[in-house]
């Protein structure tokens, strides 16, 4: 955990670190024999999660060269959000098919941030950034 356990321990620590942002960044290469029952599978893991309270974004997409390849990114409010994300039945039940529709080893990148920027622009936006 990496906040802290009690408001006491905050007030005599004089703060914790509790990321205002979460992002997990989650790679998987599916068994192409299993790509469609995996498909389902993620599809309503997808619909469940960005529902659940505290998830601003969760997004599973299919690599542009791989189509085995999925991509998850998962953005939360915060580190306690997250937490409840894997404590779902949802995710239970999807973790559990993973050996069956996995194949090799699963990548997940974590970053914590405090400063998160959004940006949304036009492609004519884009294009001035190149002048």
């Amino acid at each position: 955990m990496w906040g802290c356990e009690s408001f006491d321990e905050k007030i005599h620590s004089g703060g914790c670190l509790t990321p205002d942002v979460l992002v997990n960044h989650t790679t998987i290469r599916l068994k192409s024999s299993k790509r469609s029952k995996a498909m389902e599978l993620i599809d309503n893991l997808r619909e469940y999660s960005q529902a659940e309270n505290g998830t601003v974004h969760y997004r599973a997409m299919t690599d542009v060269g791989d189509s085995d390849v999925v991509r998850f990114f998962e953005q939360y409010e915060d580190v306690d959000a997250a937490e409840a994300h894997t404590e779902s039945e949802q995710y239970r039940q999807f973790v559990e098919s993973l050996p069956e529709i996995v194949e090799g080893t699963i990548e997940t990148i974590q970053i914590h941030a405090d400063d998160v920027e959004h940006a949304e622009f036009t492609p004519e936006d884009a294009l001035k950034t190149l002048d």
